[in-house]
């Protein structure tokens, strides 16, 4: 299910007809102008001074797909001493290639079964709207993850709600009200083919 809606503040979201996409900007313009303020950012990148070696990899895998494996267990998984396991793990933490450790919880059983993904067009391509926008997005738990692309919008949204009421009020109270905001288009999941997390190592 897909809806598109055009922002106009002289009249609530909720009335607002159904519009027909308006002619997006020039994408070679808009990807020149996203690539040059991306770069622009401070960035995060994992160190050079580590080689992966095929036991680093086992390690990343084990942990990957248990992030509770005990030390002793990840140390006979891979062959290795707790001991050298232990610096290891440590090595990688500290180059980056290991970010943290997290439960994965049930959106259906929290009050989030329904995912919902949001194209954002904005109305001006500049550093400081993009600023705003990126800074705002933050506020709100209920958008989980938020993607600056080339094409014809500017950022995709993942957000899970309670169900499709719960996002038409979202979306009045907060999406329209993110800075810069001058179009949107929501696709609704029906369902969840795949949903994983892991990395492939190799």
């Amino acid at each position: 299910m897909t809806w598109t809606r055009t922002h106009n503040k002289t009249q609530p979201w909720w009335r607002k007809p159904l519009q027909q996409p308006p002619r997006y900007r020039s994408k070679q313009s808009d990807w020149h102008r996203k690539c040059h303020f991306s770069n622009s950012s401070k960035t995060h990148t994992v160190s050079d001074s580590t080689e992966l070696d095929r036991i680093d990899l086992r390690i990343l895998a084990s942990l990957q797909a248990d992030g509770r494996l005990s030390n002793l267990k990840l140390a006979e998984t891979v062959g290795l001493s707790p001991t050298a396991v232990l610096a290891r793990v440590q090595r990688l933490t500290k180059d980056g290639y290991i970010l943290g450790y997290e439960a994965r919880l049930n959106p259906l059983k929290l009050g989030a079964g329904m995912m919902v993904f949001v194209e954002v067009l904005l109305d001006k391509t500049t550093p400081n709207m993009f600023d705003a926008f990126k800074a705002a997005v933050q506020v709100y738990p209920e958008i989980m993850e938020c993607h600056m692309v080339a094409g014809g919008f500017d950022y995709l949204l993942k957000t899970r709600m309670a169900d499709m009421a719960a996002y038409r009020q979202f979306a009045g109270t907060v999406l329209w009200q993110l800075p810069g905001v001058r179009e949107t288009r929501t696709y609704a999941v029906m369902e969840e083919v795949k949903n994983s997390t892991h990395l492939p190592l190799g």
